[in-house]
């Protein structure tokens, strides 16, 4: 079975590529422009398999532009053609619409007929149902209903082009607004839902999360996942028998739009919206009696879509990145019907899952991935643009994060770490973004792999013009428990400080010979409040601190600067084993990835959160008392289970949840 694909590298078209790599036989021909054949050579590596075959065109030509002998030596071999490339934009203008949606799609049939092909599968959209008010079932078509935008229309055409036009058999996919991954959160563009991301990122930084926010019925939407429509389509395709079908691929429960931006908000750790009006009260009351057109979320709804209004919105909520026309297509007007293609997909165990079992993933992905407030400020792109950042630790977590965001400035990231299988992964991602990233795998706990890895960085490198200290290991456990594990500290020590600075006089030669240089390191909160239960790992970073301090003293001449970072509680994988964080209020890899940028083009001697000012200013002031806080807080927090291994639990006084979340609380960001 063969098949031939366009948009095979937009965002639905790589997962069904990856579906049908996975479970089907036979060449899979895609559809691909001469200027991005070394992107899509990548993408074939990524997928791994060589039964993917680049096929060079254009969406924008007759018969998509390919050549006429590769044509006459398929006709007839092709089973299946799907037709993905197209536009998925609310904000694109009408020539752009036609052009890719309407024009694209009568190319596409027209070399399909020429091929000879099976089937011909259209991916359309809920659009075309434009602004149907009611139950739009996946039998119903033209039933004059409104196209507000472009977009709408061209959806709606292009789906009546395939439908009276196609010279082979057809069947059409209505997906609904598709999100990121549900496994690994990736989206490739802001789009829908996406574009309220910065406001919430706002919110979550000026407000505690505990304030209730003012919020407005604003009646349904429907988002499904990007993997769940790659494996519809993939199944639903080669189901016998069912040309000339619609498949609707939404969520058969939709979602009100308060409860996916609060989903979003807690997955934040924003403040959330507080719905005034009761819904039930709404539909079962007095309001239900009204027509539709009189109902609250109606009548906003027309006037958040009315001319005036968008004009308004672009100057107040479009300064945050939130085009008006997106926000006005959050909530949906119709309900879609999809009985017919659950029942297709039944017994195949491809289903929607709940936003909520996914939502984290999805805000970690962009807030780690996609947002470029901090990269995209000029003085960031300026300072960053064509350096070479050395970051130990960039396997995963912070380290990743911020290789992501040095390449979005402009800057090449050399990615060190382990395991080289992860950093070739993250440096292929880097560069089918467009930048450029290198790859030195090390063990940074052994001297002459640091030795090695510093003699690499000389040789094959420019230059190094940063060097991010963010490998490390951090080992929780009370001094009751580490009588006979003296392993501990010299593991930590050995990893945190002499691994460290032995790289850093690695490379500091050279940084002297050309009189500029900078070094970022990732120390720790702990430094500065002394928490309990972290005396190893406290005394690493505090040894690091000491030692750049001093080397800061005697290199300023060489323009040779250094900075400390003490980290408050990150999530990332380091901190995963210890259960109890689950609860605790962390930032994010990406809001610890911001600091380093800092760090980087602003350079000062340390950056500090408002926690570790007030530790430090204990510790030095007030030092009885801060022993007396933190004994407290040692009692409140018991060893894990890992750390207590094999020995027996001495029991200790219960304590009630509560005190744990007040000191959680009130410390916000230490690690207990």
């Amino acid at each position: 079975m063969s098949y031939f694909v366009t948009g095979a590298t937009g965002f639905i078209g790589r997962r069904l590529i990856h579906e049908l790599v996975d479970h089907r036989d036979g060449e899979i021909f895609v559809l691909c422009r001469q200027s991005s054949l070394g992107r899509m050579q990548l993408l074939i590596e990524e997928w791994g398999s060589d039964r993917v075959v680049p096929i060079v065109g254009d969406l924008g030509s007759p018969g998509l532009g390919v050549d006429e002998k590769w044509i006459k030596a398929q006709k007839g071999r092709i089973d299946h053609f799907f037709h993905l490339a197209a536009i998925y934009d609310i904000t694109a203008d009408d020539a752009t619409n036609d052009a890719m949606n309407i024009q694209g799609t009568r190319y596409a049939m027209e070399l399909a007929g020429q091929l000879g092909a099976g089937v011909f599968h259209q991916v359309s959209s809920v659009a075309a149902a434009g602004d149907y008010r009611g139950t739009f079932t996946e039998d119903m078509f033209d039933e004059g209903q409104p196209l507000p935008s472009p977009y709408h229309r061209t959806k709606f055409e292009s789906e009546k082009i395939v439908r009276e036009d196609s010279p082979v058999p057809w069947r059409i996919y209505r997906p609904s607004l598709v999100i990121g991954d549900s496994v690994t959160g990736e989206m490739d563009k802001v789009d829908g839902p996406y574009y309220l991301f910065p406001m919430i990122k706002r919110l979550r930084d000026s407000m505690p999360s505990w304030i209730p926010l003012v919020g407005i019925d604003l009646r349904d939407t429907n988002v499904v996942p990007v993997d769940y429509v790659a494996k519809a389509m993939d199944h639903l395709g080669h189901l016998p028998k069912r040309d000339g079908e619609v498949f609707h691929l939404v969520n058969p429960e939709p979602q009100p739009v308060i409860d996916m931006m609060n989903a979003f908000c807690s997955a934040a750790g924003a403040p959330q919206f507080a719905t005034p009006i009761d819904r039930r009260f709404s539909e079962r009351g007095p309001i239900s009696k009204l027509p539709n057109a009189l109902k609250p979320a109606t009548i906003l709804s027309n006037v958040v879509r009315s001319s005036p209004a968008q004009a308004t919105l672009d100057q107040t909520v479009g300064r945050l990145g939130i085009p008006a026309e997106a926000l006005a297509h959050v909530n949906l007007t119709a309900t879609y019907d999809s009985r017919k293609t659950q029942k297709a997909l039944a017994g195949s165990g491809i289903e929607v899952p709940p936003l909520d079992s996914y939502v984290r993933t999805l805000w970690s992905y962009w807030e780690e991935q996609m947002d470029d407030a901090t990269t995209s400020d000029k003085k960031v792109r300026k300072e960053l643009k064509d350096k070479y950042v050395v970051i130990t630790g960039a396997s995963s977590g912070i380290g990743l994060v911020t290789a992501v965001k040095v390449a979005q400035a402009g800057g090449i990231p050399v990615l060190v770490a382990r395991g080289k299988d992860k950093l070739d992964a993250l440096k292929r991602t880097i560069e089918i973004g467009g930048g450029t990233a290198y790859v030195f795998s090390a063990d940074l706990s052994d001297y002459e792999s640091i030795d090695d890895l510093a003699r690499r960085l000389n040789e094959e490198l420019p230059r190094v013009d940063f060097l991010i200290n963010n490998a490390g290991r951090s080992i929780r456990r009370s001094l009751k428990l580490s009588y006979d594990r003296f392993h501990d500290f010299e593991r930590t020590m050995q990893l945190n400080y002499f691994g460290a600075i032995r790289l850093v006089m690695g490379v500091l030669p050279g940084m002297s010979e050309r009189r500029s240089g900078h070094i970022v390191n990732v120390s720790s909160i702990a430094v500065l409040t002394s928490t309990p239960r972290f005396s190893a790992y406290a005394a690493s970073k505090a040894a690091l601190d000491s030692w750049s301090t001093v080397a800061s003293s005697e290199l300023a001449h060489d323009r040779i600067t250094f900075t400390n970072i003490h980290m408050p509680l990150v999530r990332t994988p380091m901190i995963a084993p210890t259960k109890m964080y689950d609860k605790f209020p962390t930032i994010s890899p990406a809001q610890a990835a911001d600091m380093l940028i800092e760090a980087m083009v602003k350079k000062p001697h340390e950056i500090n959160t408002l926690s570790g000012y007030a530790g430090s200013l204990l510790q030095r002031y007030l030092p009885k008392s801060a022993h007396r806080v933190l004994n407290v807080a040692y009692q409140l927090f018991p060893d894990s289970a890992a750390a207590k291994a094999h020995v027996e639990d001495e029991g200790q006084a219960p304590v009630h949840e509560s005190q744990r979340e007040m000191v959680v609380r009130l410390f916000k960001g230490l690690k207990w």
